[in-house]
């Protein structure tokens, strides 16, 4: 979606003067500027106007079920890791209107549920993780005979202002995946927040055409080559900060060969089938779609909305539900999400931000499943056995 340019020398900008810049210069050219907050104990991407906005000298400690918010020792405007909102509530809303059918004299008339041009999407702060979220999410909304229409607009536009990560979460495994902490490509701006003994400065590399062109109303100087170093010095440490680590050598073949481990049924009777871990996933897209009319029978709508392969009525077919049981919708997900996805889209479904680890209730780690099932695969019976 983003025009390839050459990358330009790597400049500096100011933490708080250079982000303010940055910020008018995105909403003077038209764009709703998104980026992250705190709000309700937590980092959550919402509108910012001013870099007063940003948590800054906040950061999190993350571990499977537990997340809070703590102090850092700087004022550092990057210094966490990811919460429970990804950007895909922005590019994939969780309640769209698809279209309106209205009765009138002339007959039923039919008419787009949204805007047909949406104003124009930037986002600042996005992580390498999210950033290959979002590529994963263009190919299933945009790739093949079908694109999804209201996705492919709102992304046309979308400006991506990356950071490099300078702080891995508890739960973070992207450097297992290849997604991470540092971003390589699918950004017009990219950061990386340098420590307190460059005051937080940061640098910033050109990724696209229109990138250079908002750095332009930029105050900004060379980088140093020491301000260089320690860019990379950041990213390095964050690669070794990693919380979790997932073997994915022959993952695809490992899920897709072990539909009767008994592991499947320790994981049911621990997991509450919530959909916590499909909504906060940067890259779950399935949705259903609800029909609705006023009381006089003349408008309806349909509209879409999130949902989960955790829910019983996702798979429901004429006669009843394809996956009963806890154990058939869980084993749905993770086979899904880290093999038949492979076949489906020719990449993972996971990006390795650890989201879903956090943010379940009872602390289901993905890396700790897959683990359990290299351990002991399935020989057919149903009873694992010892072997790699």
């Amino acid at each position: 979606m983003i025009e390839d340019s050459p990358k330009q020398m790597r400049s500096v900008i100011g933490s708080r003067d250079g982000m303010q810049a940055l910020l008018g210069a995105l909403a003077g050219h038209g764009y709703r500027v998104l980026g992250p907050t705190v709000k309700d104990g937590a980092i959550v991407y919402d509108d910012v106007a001013s870099v007063d906005d940003f948590p800054a000298g906040w950061t999190d400690r993350q571990d499977a079920g537990r997340y809070r918010l703590e102090r850092r020792g700087d004022a550092a405007l990057f210094g966490f890791a990811v919460g429970p909102h990804s950007w895909k509530r922005f590019l994939h809303p969780p309640l769209e209107r698809l279209f309106v059918a209205q009765e009138g004299v002339d007959g039923v008339t039919f008419a787009p549920g949204e805007e047909v041009a949406p104003r124009k999407l930037a986002f600042v702060g996005v992580r390498a993780c999210e950033l290959h979220a979002i590529q994963v999410q263009d190919r299933v909304f945009c790739s093949g005979t079908f694109v999804d229409r209201g996705y492919a607009l709102r992304r046309r536009d979308a400006f991506i202002v990356a950071v490099n990560c300078g702080q891995a979460g508890g739960t973070c495994f992207c450097v297992s995946m290849q997604t991470g902490p540092a971003v390589d490509s699918g950004f017009d701006l990219a950061l990386t927040e340098l420590p307190p003994d460059f005051d937080n400065d940061l640098v910033v590399e050109v990724g696209s055409a229109r990138g250079a062109a908002i750095l332009e109303h930029i105050p900004r100087r060379p980088a140093t080559e020491a301000q260089l170093a320690s860019a990379q010095a950041v990213v390095a440490h964050t690669a070794s900060q990693m919380g979790r680590s997932m073997q994915t050598g022959g993952i695809q073949a490992l899920l897709q060969g072990n539909p009767h481990h008994p592991r499947w049924t320790e994981v049911a009777q621990r997991c509450l089938s919530c959909g916590n871990c499909t909504m906060v996933c940067p890259t779950c897209f399935c949705t259903t779609v609800e029909d609705h009319s006023d009381l006089t029978g003349q408008t309806a709508e349909r509209i879409r909305r999130w949902d989960s392969c955790f829910t019983l009525d996702f798979s429901y077919i004429h006669g009843g539900s394809v996956r009963q049981t806890g154990q058939s919708r869980y084993r749905q997900w993770l086979t899904h999400k880290l093999a038949s996805w492979i076949d489906q889209f020719a990449t993972s479904g996971c990006v390795g931000c650890g989201r879903c680890i956090t943010w379940c209730p009872v602390g289901i780690d993905i890396t700790e499943e897959v683990a359990a099932l290299r351990i002991a695969p399935d020989d057919g019976s149903g009873e694992g056995h010892g072997g790699a």
